[in-house]
């Protein structure tokens, strides 16, 4: 039997009491990762703040890389398309190679603080490489700052925790000191227009009364390992005030599923992507290790398919994670804040713990439930 208005429920429990909700989420997320099951007697939702308002365009800046053809027709492009002034637009010379190192990196952050100043909370990354510093990524490090340690073994160590999982806040940089961005990447400048004008178009088009439903797909692949995040999969089930249903596959893989607005699975490939029909504004991640080396064949899927499939905002990891819960996205935070209207940057920072390997690629802007 399906549990109806769940989520809704959920985040009324938090209403008026954001900051006191924070803890719950956090600690209610390390008790499963500790326990290797689901927190409470069955599938629940999570509580998790209630959160009003989200990042605009106005706190968005641009980054642009001058040495690269890609890079600057993308910026270009992106910052028509949001509107975004001259202002803040930066650009700079980066040499185009997967990573910085990390005297590079300080030199870029230097001019990103430099020229931006405390009033841009979030930043559009306008290119595909770099992608990381060292064993981090881009994002991670320019968010969290880089960390040296992480890379003497990735695998085995935590990732800094990140003040902003499960944040009430709207505004990360001047509540968290953490300049959020997102990689403007796809296989070619064509198809990142194409994913910039999913964004723009998905914008305050779902959740509208008297809509169809869109449908989030949480899948269980026979990958156990990969599939670890099962035990953090919301309850199946119709949730009608936010026009969404969701759904508990297990399966290799969706194909020929309509109305997608999330789909979250565990597998190094993923087939039949291509066949599914994604909502404008849709997200979906795979956990596997190296979905955010972009450069290279590893024999395993990158974020790339995802935005080429149609999707508007992904994420994958730059460095061996092992299978940390922390370090990807917990699916009840990511759906939780993006139905509350988050953008898709904030949704996905809302829901990694450990974001420091981390590569967060798509539109930034993205607000398909925002008013």
């Amino acid at each position: 039997m399906h549990e109806v208005l769940g989520l809704a429920v959920a985040l009324l429990m938090c209403a008026g009491a954001a900051n006191a909700a924070v803890p719950s989420l956090a600690a209610e997320f390390s008790e499963a990762a500790a326990s290797g099951s689901s927190p409470g007697s069955g599938r629940r939702w999570m509580t998790m703040p209630r959160v009003f308002g989200h990042l605009t365009a106005k706190d968005l800046g641009v980054v642009i890389n001058t040495d690269d053809p890609y890079s600057v027709q993308v910026g270009e492009y992106y910052a028509k398309a949001r509107g975004i002034p001259a202002s803040r637009v930066l650009r700079i010379s980066l040499p185009m190679k997967p990573t910085l190192a990390p005297d590079e990196f300080d030199d870029f952050k230097k001019q990103i603080d430099a020229f931006f100043g405390p009033k841009v909370q979030a930043l559009a990354l306008t290119w595909r490489l770099p992608y990381g510093v060292n064993c981090n990524s881009i994002t991670g490090a320019l968010a969290m700052g880089y960390d040296a340690k992480l890379c003497g073994n990735s695998c085995a160590v935590p990732g800094k925790t990140s003040t902003y999982f499960g944040s009430s806040s709207t505004k990360p940089f001047t509540d968290h000191r953490m300049r959020l961005s997102m990689l403007l990447a796809a296989k070619d400048a064509d198809s990142a227009k194409a994913l910039i004008d999913r964004g723009v178009r998905s914008d305050g088009t779902l959740g509208l009364r008297g809509a169809p439903a869109v449908n989030a797909h949480f899948v269980t692949t026979s990958d156990s390992i990969r599939s670890v995040r099962q035990q953090l999969f919301p309850p199946a089930g119709s949730n009608p005030p936010f026009g969404v249903d969701v759904y508990l596959d297990q399966t290799e893989a969706l194909k020929n599923a309509d109305r997608v607005m999330l789909y979250q699975t565990g597998r190094a490939q993923v087939d039949f992507l291509e066949t599914n029909e994604f909502v404008p504004g849709a997200l979906g991640d795979h956990l596997t290790s190296f979905g955010g080396i972009l450069d290279k064949p590893h024999g395993q899927m990158t974020v790339l398919s995802w935005i080429d499939a149609g999707v508007t905002a992904t994420y994958g990891t730059t460095s061996e994670p092992c299978a940390h819960l922390q370090k990807f996205p917990h699916p009840q935070a990511l759906i939780g804040f993006y139905l509350q209207g988050a953008t898709a940057l904030e949704a996905y920072w809302k829901s990694v713990a450990w974001p420091q390997q981390g590569l967060f690629v798509g539109e930034p802007l993205a607000s398909p439930f925002g008013r």
